[in-house]
């Protein structure tokens, strides 16, 4: 699918999103429990639906209506099942811990990029702690059964790697420790989990980077639970504020333990007002001002952020940025070749990109099969000169299939083909 953007303002109003960070968690933690759960689910992604099969192949009951869940746990064991986690990494990484402890064995398989992205960390201390691999990519067979205990577990590469062992390891039921060792980024999605578990009746006390699960008696259903909407995906819109748009996204949780919130702060960085109440957030254009972000936090937010640093009076150097190398696309290398696709200057080092500012022309831009690469590419075609297409833009279908449906409410000139 590709798509051609007239140059145009965004204006009025939009719902975010259910966020998919919350779904996946939310989704793994119903699937554990004592009983059924319901939660609304009015949108669902490729990522939400690969976590939700890999959790029927594993013998939950998920089922759908009326834009609600319901879901009834897991009570019968599949004996070999195959968890297909699509191109999803939380997915995979969330799913190896829980099925090495509910599953005597199990498969996995992936698609696109997720056979190449890292696991070593991982299944290293995995393999300390009674699980077995078949590989140390995908396709694999995990086999053996994961135990409670110590864990040590490295947190420069991916929080994912601590979420999927906190969840695990509520399930296994003994005492256990997870500590985090060197370098943390991202901790803010592990926030999530904890507050993910916490709904479901487990309590996980956080010390400094150590993370302590209690003896449990079970994962307890609270009957229904809300997903959190999603900062992560508002951000697109919240940016093409940054660059002279005029929309308010209603529905967002400032209490939201998701570290994209910070967006709001950031976009301020460039110069920008950032307004909210309690029932919408917008961002007020004064101008783009270049600036220096420190992205460890929220490697998510580079996309948008580099499509407004493109418009800045100066140059802008996103730092800290390595682990975007090793996500659905070389995110360092993907934003780059947007940008410099539609006309700006960019440079790049291992762990860094500037964005030298300066305005966008418009032209053509390959998404890379990576939905914020295409949803970046639509925010930055809003204040170019000229047009811009978009090549395999079907990819927003990973976190936000109805982002174009929401573009075009917004007065967005779009053509998908």
């Amino acid at each position: 699918m590709n798509a051609v953007i007239e140059p145009g303002k965004l204006y009025g109003e939009i719902d975010a999103i259910i966020s998919k960070s919350s779904a996946h968690r939310m989704l793994i933690c119903a699937a554990m429990a004592d009983s059924d759960t319901e939660m609304d689910m009015p949108q669902t992604s490729l990522d939400i639906e690969a976590t939700a099969n890999c959790l029927r192949a594993l013998g939950a009951k998920i089922n759908y209506e009326n834009g609600r869940v319901t879901v009834s746990p897991i009570k019968e064991m599949a004996e070999h099942p195959l968890l297909d986690c699509g191109e999803s990494g939380s997915t995979l990484r969330f799913m190896l811990p829980v099925a090495a402890v509910l599953s005597k064995k199990a498969d996995f398989t992936g698609h696109g990029r997720l056979p190449n992205r890292p696991l070593d960390d991982l299944t290293s201390v995995m393999k300390e702690h009674g699980a077995e691999f078949s590989s140390e990519k995908l396709p694999l067979t995990v086999s053996g059964k994961l135990c409670s205990g110590e864990y040590n577990i490295s947190g420069g590469v991916s929080s994912q790697y601590i979420t999927g062992l906190l969840l695990a390891l509520s399930k296994e039921g003994g005492e256990s420790t997870v500590n985090v060792i060197g370098t943390y980024e991202s901790s803010a999605y592990v926030d999530i989990t904890l507050a993910s578990l916490a709904a479901f009746g487990v309590n996980v006390d956080r010390k400094g980077n150590s993370y302590h699960i209690p003896p449990c008696t079970g994962i307890k259903s609270p009957g229904k639970v809300k997903i959190d909407t999603d900062w992560s995906n508002s951000a697109f819109f919240l940016a093409a504020d940054a660059i002279g748009s005029d929309v308010a996204v209603k529905g967002l949780d400032f209490s939201s333990p998701q570290g994209d919130k910070a967006v709001m702060t950031l976009l301020e960085k460039f110069g920008s007002i950032a307004e909210s109440t309690e029932k919408y957030a917008k961002i007020t254009s004064r101008g783009v001002s270049g600036c220096e972000i420190d992205i460890s936090e929220t490697p998510d937010l580079l996309p948008a952020l580099a499509a407004v640093a493109a418009f800045g009076s100066s140059p802008t150097r996103f730092v800290n940025a390595a682990r975007l190398r090793l996500k659905e696309s070389d995110r360092i290398e993907t934003v780059a070749a947007m940008i410099e696709a539609l006309g700006g200057k960019t440079s790049q080092t291992a762990d860094s990109l500037t964005v030298f500012g300066g305005g966008l022309v418009g032209g053509t831009v390959d998404c890379a099969n990576d939905h914020r690469i295409a949803m970046a590419g639509a925010i930055a075609a809003t204040a170019c000169k000229e047009k811009v297409t978009l090549l395999g833009c079907e990819c927003v279908n990973k976190s936000y299939p109805g982002f174009f449906d929401d573009f075009t409410k917004l007065g967005g000139k779009v053509n998908v083909f």
